[in-house]
């Protein structure tokens, strides 16, 4: 009877541990996502465009030969993005035409 109290008591406090990590968690995630919007501001005053990361031309061609999931893949060892956030902006990459897409 003893340990069935012990192991309830072991529950509860691993659940208080998850529960207490959690909102740490969002409130970092917050905290976070609130200085990316003033950073962008900023830049945003300052006329200051975010610089393209390197290796996006590959990227590029991926997406041209019809390969979207090696260039998402790719586009998140590059910048190390989520899986949304890589899809989303290889997307917006395939919608940019680029100057040395132009043929003459």
């Amino acid at each position: 009877m003893n340990t069935l109290y012990l192991l309830l008591a072991l529950l509860a406090v691993a659940g208080w541990i998850v529960s207490t990590m959690n909102q740490r968690m969002r409130a970092l995630r917050d905290r976070a996502d609130r200085l990316e919007r003033r950073l962008g501001l900023v830049l945003d005053h300052l006329g200051i465009e975010e610089p393209e990361p390197a290796g996006l031309d590959e990227v590029r061609a991926l997406m041209r030969d019809g390969r979207a999931v090696s260039a998402i893949k790719l586009y998140r060892e590059i910048t190390g993005a989520g899986l949304a956030e890589a899809k989303q902006a290889v997307e917006s990459l395939d919608l940019k035409v680029q100057p040395s897409d132009l043929k003459v």
